[in-house]
């Protein structure tokens, strides 16, 4: 057999500077997938409106051409006597042009004299005239009528369509296509329709039994014809009938043998609360999909019954499409009149050719009246459609879909009707194909759902599978998570040595009796979830939960339980919270140690200070929002650690000075400016770490040499340019974080600092270092001078023993010192710097520093020798940082 090969088609474009691309013509297909699928959404009106003005258009545009090409008009004079001195000087040049008189001898009749009535006129004349009665005797609908009309075409066109592709409904009808198709292509389709026409045609047998009570059962044409009727719904995964019953049959046999007969296939009872196990089995990844697409089509429906602007949108198209279309025909019929195949042109012109008036004829005048016939008459029938769209929109309730719409399956109207947008969508849906909203009603069906919840649940999520699926978190805890399913799998409260369970997206996260099994639960984590928890599962939480993370998108999701958890520590609040949850009524987590926000918070509450004797840290991360009342901060006194992050603070709070207990303070990506208030927590002697970077701070004042228990100061990316000389006298300060700056000049001072550690000044301008860093900070283990403007390192690095970590990327340097080899902490891939620079130390000296770590210019392996991850490094440059 030979072997039949297809090759596809491709296209060739050939660009300005001669070079060829060349590409599959299969690739231009998506440029028509969103037409073609807009198209469902298209009742037979709208078709119908679409071809009419095509056929519109087609009509403007033959007009347009023929006018375009062949277009004009024909004059003579009217006038029997020109002027006497036209006619003299017309004389003149007839007699001039005319040849001399023949002598009579050579013929009686050779000179003819010419018939008709003499004009006088050259054919410039006759042309100039045409122009000129063309332009001043013709009406304008003779003249421009096509091309208005091909216009006005163009803008029937644009508006058909316009609610398709208009901004705030464009989105929501592409979407809504997308979820038509997944749920057309969906198996799990193909098996609930046509489980639900199996229990319809169950259902009318024992209906049609009970009628008939122990009379002969109905014959066999009579079930089969209802099989016919559902299997044109779906007949895809559906096995017909080949049996029924004998025709004198009790009611019990029938129904005995109707069971049967549907034994093996899942059906939905019309309660919903019965689903057999035993149905056709569908694959993982089919069941994944399925459940994954009845939580779209739920996020779907919420957004789209939140409003009805798509329906607007389609109702003033209508009414600007009939306004438009009854304006342009009572606007053009009294123009039919004025095709006329005759004119009288008087022209202004008789000075220069004689004539004062002239008779001229329209040649497409004929031709254009017919065309304007056909183009009203194609906008008449265009508005018709139109009036019926308008009678269809007023007299129909389309913002609202009932459930008995869904006429021809009864086992799936147990969702509740539909409003607005999805219901207009449904509508329209209808009007193309009323299967297609019963592929979509499968997955709106409570049911239906609980259905496939009931086959994902059970059997794959056994115990074996759930310990496969635990893993360790970073303090080496036994940590399982569980994304998008129905409900908590029964086996998962058999792990009893499980320590942090993360729960995402579970529909119904139910919590019974048998949680008090989890012996080793003590943090819980709930992602946009639904937890409820019964009364005996409540007591083991209260006894055990230490850790809670609750993130949600409205505080309706937070659980009222939460709050009766008497031994929880921690609390983390992920999510807009607002005013309508009170946060004092954390009073009753008498117990609750460190609160952690990622909100919106307007003020910190006073009545958090109910918690406050046991609260020691306190984090809100206010995601741009400005924090504006802080005067609850006073009262919470035991607090150790506190952080600020992203409330649009312009100024220390003073409630700070309250807080005798505290150890770090992060007010990180504010808006700082002066640190005025900085003098007022001198008293702070407990004060070891301040996090001030991502503000505004230009001064740093003096008063900053009051904290002396800092050990750890970030002020990078803010807008310091030079650092008070106090700064230096913090004599514990072990991390100094600068980077990010417009500092010009490291002062020597530097050198008081004696137990510094770490130091980062990337991202700023230094061009010089001073030399007495090198000769006094001896126990610096991090220096980050990177993105720098230095031209040469002083004397004396190779003091610096315990350096493990020098970064001199992006730099004015030229060469590198060859004491850099005694520094036996950069081996091994501590030196960060350029390849080409590295490259200028001697050979031995690059030998003994083994690898270098930088330079995104070098060999990819070099990565590799990296002594330092970049989850090691405890601080990076402030620059990379930003970009």
């Amino acid at each position: 057999m030979t072997e039949i090969k297809y090759f596809p088609f491709y296209a060739c474009f050939c660009s300005v500077d001669g070079e060829v691309t060349m590409f599959s013509l299969s690739e231009l297909a998506p440029l028509d997938q969103h037409q073609s699928r807009s198209k469902l959404l298209k009742p037979w009106w709208e078709i119908f409106m679409d071809y009419t003005v095509v056929l519109m258009l087609m009509t403007s545009v033959l007009a347009s051409t023929v006018q375009l090409s062949r277009d004009k008009v024909v004059c003579i004079p009217l006038d029997s006597h020109a002027s006497a001195n036209l006619s003299a000087v017309s004389s003149n040049s007839v007699a001039t042009r005319m040849p001399a008189r023949i002598p009579p001898d050579i013929g009686p009749n050779l000179y003819l004299t010419a018939s008709g009535r003499r004009t006088h006129l050259v054919h410039q004349q006759y042309v100039y005239i045409s122009q000129v009665c063309y332009h001043e005797t013709l009406p304008w609908s003779s003249r421009f009528f096509p091309y208005v009309a091909l216009l006005l075409s163009l803008m029937l066109m644009a508006s058909g369509s316009f609610w398709l592709h208009f901004p705030h409904t464009s989105a929501r009808i592409e979407h809504f296509l997308t979820i038509l198709a997944k749920c057309c292509e969906s198996p799990w389709t193909s098996q609930a329709l046509t489980h639900a026409a199996q229990q319809d045609i169950l259902q009318d047998r024992n209906l049609l039994a009970k009628a008939k009570g122990a009379e002969c059962a109905p014959p066999c044409s009579s079930p089969l014809q209802g099989l016919t009727r559902h299997l044109r719904v779906e007949s895809a995964a559906y096995r017909p009938l080949t049996e029924c019953p004998p025709p004198c049959q009790s009611r019990h046999s029938f129904d005995t043998a109707s069971n049967r007969i549907f034994s093996s296939s899942v059906h939905f009872t019309p309660s919903g609360a019965h689903h057999a196990r035993q149905g056709i089995s569908l694959d993982k990844s089919d069941e994944e999909e399925a459940r994954a697409l009845f939580e779209r089509v739920r996020k779907f429906r919420a957004h789209s019954e939140s409003s009805d602007v798509i329906y607007k949108v389609y109702l003033a198209q209508t009414v600007f499409k009939l306004l438009t279309a009854t304006l342009i025909m009572s606007s053009t019929i009294p123009l039919l009149s004025s095709f006329s195949f005759t004119h009288i042109c008087h022209p202004e012109v008789q000075a220069s050719v004689g004539y004062a008036a002239f008779q001229c004829i329209h040649v497409l005048s004929s031709l254009l009246h017919k065309l304007m016939l056909a183009y009203l008459t194609l906008l008449g029938l265009y508005n018709l459609l139109n009036l019926y769209t308008l009678g269809w929109l007023v007299h129909n309730s389309l913002r609202h879909y009932p459930v008995h719409s869904l006429k021809e399956l009864t086992s799936l109207r147990d969702m509740p009707d539909l409003r607005n947008d999805l219901a207009f969508l449904l509508h329209m849906l209808d009007q193309y194909d009323p299967l297609l909203v019963q592929r979509l009603a499968v997955f709106l069906s409570p049911v239906s759902e609980r259905g496939l919840l009931d086959r994902g649940v059970e059997g794959p999520w056994g115990e074996q599978k759930l310990r496969a699926m635990i893993s360790s978190d970073p303090d080496g805890r036994a940590c399982l998570q569980l994304i998008a399913l129905p409900e908590l799998p029964p086996a998962l409260f058999t792990l009893s040595h499980l320590q942090v369970l993360k729960l995402e997206l579970i529909t119904d996260a139910r919590f019974t009796m048998q949680v008090s099994d989890m012996t080793s639960l003590r943090e819980l984590h709930l992602c946009c979830c639904t937890a409820s928890v019964e009364s005996s599962a409540l007591r083991v939480l209260q006894e055990r939960l230490e850790v809670l993370h609750i993130t949600f998108s409205h505080t309706s999701e937070i659980p009222s339980w939460v709050l009766s958890l008497d031994s929880l520590r921690e609390l983390h609040l992920f999510g807009h919270l607002g005013h309508s949850w009170p946060l004092g009524s954390l009073r009753y987590l008498r117990h609750l140690c460190v609160l952690v926000i990622h909100g919106m918070l307007q003020r910190i509450p006073g009545e958090l200070c109910e918690v406050a004797g046991s609260l020691v840290k306190l984090e809100v991360h206010n995601e741009g929002a400005r924090l504006l009342a802080l005067s609850g901060l006073k009262r919470m006194v035991a607090l150790t650690e506190l952080q600020l992050q992203g409330c649009l603070l312009e100024r220390l709070p003073s409630a700070l000075q309250a807080l005798t207990n505290l150890q770090v303070l992060d007010m990180k990506n504010n808006r700082l400016r002066a640190l005025e208030e900085l003098p007022r927590m001198a008293h702070l002697t407990r004060l070891s770490c301040l996090r001030l970077s991502g503000n505004s701070v230009g001064t740093l004042p003096d008063s900053v040499g009051e904290l002396q228990g800092l050990e750890l100061l970030d002020l990078s990316n803010n807008q310091l340019q030079n650092v008070p000389l106090a700064l230096f006298s913090l004599c514990r300060l072990q991390k100094l974080l600068l980077a990010g700056n417009l500092l010009k000049k490291l002062p020597a001072e530097v050198k008081a600092l004696q137990h510094l550690t770490e130091l980062d000044i990337s991202g700023n301008r230094l061009e010089s270092l001073p030399p007495e860093l090198f000769i006094s900070c001896v126990k610096l283990y991090l220096l980050n001078v990177s993105h720098n403007a230095l031209r040469s390192l002083p004397v004396g690095i190779s003091s610096l023993t315990e350096l493990c970590m020098l970064d001199l990327r992006e730099n004015n340097l030229y060469e590198l010192p060859a004491e850099l080899g005694r520094c036996s902490g950069l081996r091994g891939g501590g030196l960060l710097v350029d390849y080409g620079l590295f490259l200028t130390l001697p050979p031995h000296v690059r030998d003994s520093l083994s690898h270098i770590c930088s330079s995104s210019s070098s060999e990819s392996d070099l990565e590799e020798s990296l002594r330092f991850s970049p989850s090691q490094w405890r601080f990076s440059s402030a620059l990379e940082s930003q970009i």
